[in-house]
């Protein structure tokens, strides 16, 4: 599946309406959205406890956002109509999707702003997992900088906890690496995250 060019009217009414949800209902509070780079191919990389993470993420954020999705979910009728229109491409869980990875490489070419999670999946308990190599591999084969993000409370939504979202200066991978670096520099990324 090729990725749409350029964001449509439902992406920026869905970001604006997110928008006004996090701000009235959990009272959101964004820090150093002026650290994410302008005018370049950009990861953003928060950690990742709730579905909501990656609208909450991108609607505080100038650039658009871009990110994957497991297939999973542009199989369900209603919600592949909406993520399809929403900057989301699939990517099939447990194995290499190149398919996937030429999307995300083509939106970094293209100067977009990609989300990836440093942890590959969501935290169910609410604690930052363990890196895996996804976002230092991209980073370093694209050679782009990755912005650690911090989310706090959307593991307690249903408990409306004020929601804060921490945008860190960005972190530039190695100019020359081996395939070892990719997990080295996700788990600096991580690093960052809990420092934020």
């Amino acid at each position: 599946m090729q990725i749409r060019n350029g964001s449509s009217v439902l992406y920026y009414f869905g970001r604006f309406l997110f928008k006004l949800m996090f701000l009235f209902i959990f009272r959101c509070k964004s820090e150093g959205k002026e650290n994410i780079p302008e005018n370049t191919g950009v990861i953003i990389s928060p950690n990742h406890m709730s579905f909501f993470d990656p609208p909450l993420t991108g609607c505080f954020m100038n650039q658009d956002l871009y990110f994957m999705a497991k297939q999973e979910l542009f199989e369900i009728p209603v919600l592949g109509f909406l993520i399809k229109r929403t900057n989301a491409f699939p990517v099939k869980r447990g194995m290499q999707d190149m398919s996937a990875f030429r999307n995300a490489f083509s939106l970094l070419e293209n100067k977009k702003a990609l989300l990836m999670f440093p942890e590959g999946t969501r935290s169910k308990d609410g604690i930052i997992g363990k890196a895996r190599a996804g976002v230092g591999m991209v980073a370093c084969i694209a050679q782009v900088p990755v912005v650690p993000v911090k989310i706090v409370n959307t593991n307690n939504m249903k408990k409306f906890k004020q929601i804060i979202i921490k945008y860190g200066k960005p972190v530039y991978p190695p100019k020359e690496y081996t395939k070892e670096d990719y997990i080295k520099l996700s788990f600096k990324i991580l690093e960052k995250i809990k420092e934020l």
